[in-house]
C-alpha cells in the first residue's frame, strides 16, 4: 500500500550509553520542571526568547544522503520540497489552515467565464540578491517549468490547466508567453485556463509554480542547486552554505517582502536512517525526530510528543471488471467484514486513525457526517450485514461460493504483511472467504495497477495509498474516479455491472463540482459524490496516516497541519526560548 510518496521505513532504535541516557533524562526533567514552574507563578523560572546567537533550528532530513535537486520545477522529494519552500515562493501558497492565500500576489480576480485569472503583484518585490522581481519573472518561471527541455515531471500535472500547455509540451508551440500567460504590465500576470477550474489556485501552490531568478538559471542551468547562495528565490530564507552529503544551512533573506523570520539560522542535516536521527534528537543534536513504532507507546507520554493526522489515506480497491468484485453487494460485504479499529491498534499500534473517508480529515471538503456502506459511522465492522450482502451478491451472480481471490500489495514493510494477514483472517472469519496474499515489489505493483485499467484479466484487489498533491477534494475524487482519468484503475463507471449507470451519474456530479465556482455549492457536490463512492466501495479506505514526532519544546510557534508544511510568513512566529529565573 505505497504511494508516489515513499512510505516511512521503520528502523530499530539504537542503544544508548548509560551516560547519554542519563543526560537525556536530566535534560527532559529540567525542561518539564521549567514548564511546570511557569504554570505555578511568576516567581518561578519562566521561558523567554533566547538571544540572537541561540536562534538556531536544526531539522534532520531523514532517509536520504543528499538532495537530487533544489530546482522548484524539478523537485519531487518531500524533504527537498521543504528546503525549496524556504528559498522560493509563488503567486499563491497555502496557509497553516491549508487555505490558498496571496503570496507574491497581493490579490487576484477571475473573469466572468471562469477562464482568465489576473494576479496583481505586491509592490517592490525582490529576489534574495536584491534584484527586482516583476511579472516578467513570474511568466518566465511558469513557462520554463513547462518547457520540454526543463524535463519537469510535476509541471505537466500541476500546470496542465493552462491553455495550450499540451501544445508546448509536445513542441507544437515554442512558448505560452503571449498565449495563456500574459503580462499586461510589470505588476500584473494573466493566466488563461482551458476550462473552468476553481481548484486551479490550489494547483498553483505546487513548487513547480514558484518564481526563479532567470539570471541564475541561464548562468548555471542544471547546476542551479549548487549556486543558491548567490540568490535565485524570494522566500523568507536564502542558502548560506550547502555541503553535499552533510547539511544545508539557511539564513533570513534581507529582501523578503513578508514578515521577517526570527530564527537566525536553520540547519537541515542528512540522516540515512531514521534511527540515527532519533538518536541525534536524544542527544540534543537536532530539534525534531520521527518516532520509531517500537517506542511509540513510551514516547507518546513525553511532553515533546506530537501526533498530527496527515492528508494520507491507506486504502484497498477492487477491479470492477473482475469477478467477484463486479458485484456491488460483494464489494460491500468485504468492506463491512473489516474491523478497522483493531487493525489500527494491533498492527499500527495507534499511529494511524481508522477511517471510512476518501477525503481525509484536516482539509476543505472533509465530511464529518459521512457513513460507511451500511449507513453507519461504525469502524469496527458489521459482520452480520456483511454475510447478508455476500449471500445476496452470490445469488445475483448465480454463484454457490466465491471464486479464488488474490490480495496484491507492496512487499518490504512488515506492517503491510501484518495488515494483509489481518484482513485475510477477518474475511475468512466473517465471510468464509479464502483470500491469498500476493506481495510484490512496489514498482511491479504500480505496473500491474496501471495495467488493470479496462482489463477484465487484470488485478482483482490491491492495496495502495494516496497522499495529497494539493488540499482540494478534486485531487481525491475527480482525479481518482473520473471518467478516463489515469488513476481510475479500478474501472469505476467504466464497466458493465448492474450499477454502472449510477456510477456514471456520480462521475457527472464530479464534473459539475470541478467547474462550480461557488465554494459552498462545490464542496456540497463533492461530499454527495464521496458518500456514493464509499457506498459503492470505489475505495475501501482503511486508515488515515499520522505524522508522529518529537520536537524540542524550546522551539516555539509552530502550527502543525495535515500537510506538514510551514507557510513562508509563519516563520516570523517561530523562535527559540530559554528559561530565566
Amino acid at each position: 500500500m505505497m504511494s508516489q510518496t515513499d512510505r516511512q521505513k521503520l528502523q530499530k532504535k539504537k542503544g544508548r550509553t548509560l551516560q547519554e541516557s542519563l543526560m537525556s533524562a536530566l535534560t527532559l526533567l529540567a525542561l518539564m520542571l521549567v514548564l511546570a514552574a511557569c504554570q505555578i507563578g511568576t516567581r518561578q523560572p519562566h521561558l523567554v526568547k533566547a538571544p540572537a546567537s541561540k536562534q538556531i533550528y536544526r531539522e534532520p532530513q531523514i532517509g536520504l544522503s543528499d538532495y537530487t535537486t533544489l530546482d522548484p520545477a524539478l523537485v519531487t522529494d518531500p524533504s527537498a520540497i521543504r528546503a525549496v519552500e524556504l528559498i522560493f515562493t509563488g503567486l499563491v501558497q497555502l496557509d497553516d489552515q491549508l487555505q490558498v492565500r496571496p503570496q507574491l500576489a497581493s490579490s487576484w480576480t477571475v473573469s466572468s467565464d471562469g477562464l482568465s485569472w489576473t494576479f496583481h503583484l505586491k509592490p517592490n518585490l525582490k529576489f534574495s540578491d536584491g534584484t527586482p522581481l516583476t511579472a516578467q519573472d513570474v511568466a518566465y518561471s511558469l513557462d520554463r517549468a513547462l518547457q520540454p527541455s526543463t524535463r519537469s515531471t510535476t509541471a505537466p500535472l500541476y500546470l496542465a490547466l493552462l491553455r495550450d500547455a499540451d501544445k508546448l509540451l509536445s513542441g507544437t508551440i515554442p512558448t505560452l508567453i503571449g498565449d495563456s500567460i500574459l503580462v499586461p504590465d510589470k505588476q500584473s500576470v494573466v493566466l488563461v485556463t482551458r476550462q473552468k477550474a476553481p481548484y486551479f489556485l490550489a494547483m498553483l501552490t505546487n513548487p513547480c509554480s514558484f518564481v526563479v531568478e532567470r539570471r541564475l538559471v541561464e548562468k548555471y542551468h542544471s547546476n542551479l542547486s549548487d549556486h543558491l547562495t548567490e540568490g535565485g528565490g524570494a522566500g523568507p530564507f536564502k542558502v548560506a552554505r550547502y555541503v553535499h552529503g552533510q547539511e544545508i544551512d539557511f539564513v533570513p533573506n534581507a529582501y523578503y517582502y513578508g514578515a521577517k523570520p526570527q530564527l537566525g539560522r536553520i540547519i537541515f542535516s542528512f540522516y540515512r536512517q531514521a534511527s540515527d536521527a532519533y538518536h541525534a534528537y536524544q542527544n540534543g543534536q537536532v530539534d525534531l525526530t520521527s518516532v520509531p513504532l517500537a517506542s511509540y507507546a513510551s514516547d507518546k507520554k513525553r511532553a515533546d510528543f506530537h501526533q498530527v493526522p496527515q492528508l494520507w489515506i491507506n486504502y484497498y480497491t477492487m477491479n470492477y471488471l473482475v469477478k467477484p468484485f463486479d458485484n456491488i453487494h460483494i464489494r460491500q460485504a468485504f468492506a463491512l467484514a473489516i474491523n478497522k479499529v483493531a487493525i489500527a491498534e494491533q498492527v499500527w499500534k495507534g499511529t494511524v486513525q481508522p477511517t471510512n473517508h476518501i477525503v481525509p480529515q484536516g482539509m476543505p471538503g472533509y465530511n464529518p457526517r459521512l457513513t460507511g456502506p451500511d449507513g453507519s459511522q461504525n469502524l469496527t465492522g458489521n459482520p452480520a450485514k456483511a454475510r447478508q450482502l455476500l449471500a445476496q451478491g452470490l445469488q445475483e451472480e448465480h454463484l454457490s461460493s466465491l471464486p479464488p481471490i488474490k490480495l496484491t500489495y507492496a512487499t518490504g514493510l512488515s506492517t503491510l504483511d501484518q495488515e494483509a494477514n489481518a484482513l485475510i483472517a477477518m474475511w475468512r472469519q466473517s465471510l468464509g472467504a479464502t483470500v491469498t496474499p500476493d506481495p510484490v515489489d512496489y514498482n511491479t505493483l504500480l505496473s500491474r495497477v496501471t495495467a488493470a485499467t479496462s482489463n477484465p484479466n487484470g488485478l482483482q484487489m490491491w492495496g495502495l495509498a494516496w497522499v495529497a498533491e494539493y488540499p482540494d477534494p478534486q485531487d481525491w475524487l475527480s482525479a481518482q474516479f473520473g471518467q478516463g482519468v489515469p488513476n481510475n484503475n479500478m474501472n469505476y463507471g467504466q464497466n458493465v455491472s448492474s450499477d454502472a449507470a449510477m456510477q456514471q451519474l456520480v462521475q457527472k456530479k464530479l464534473q459539475e463540482a470541478d467547474s462550480t465556482l461557488d465554494t459552498a455549492a462545490r464542496l456540497r457536490l463533492y461530499q454527495e459524490a464521496e458518500q456514493q463512492l464509499v457506498n459503492d466501495v470505489a475505495w475501501l479506505p482503511l486508515e488515515q496516516v499520522d505524522a508522529v514526532f518529537l520536537r524540542n519544546p524550546l522551539v516555539v510557534g509552530f502550527k502543525d497541519n495535515a500537510m506538514n508544511l510551514i507557510p513562508p510568513d509563519d516563520w516570523a512566529n517561530i523562535y527559540v526560548v530559554e528559561s530565566q529565573s
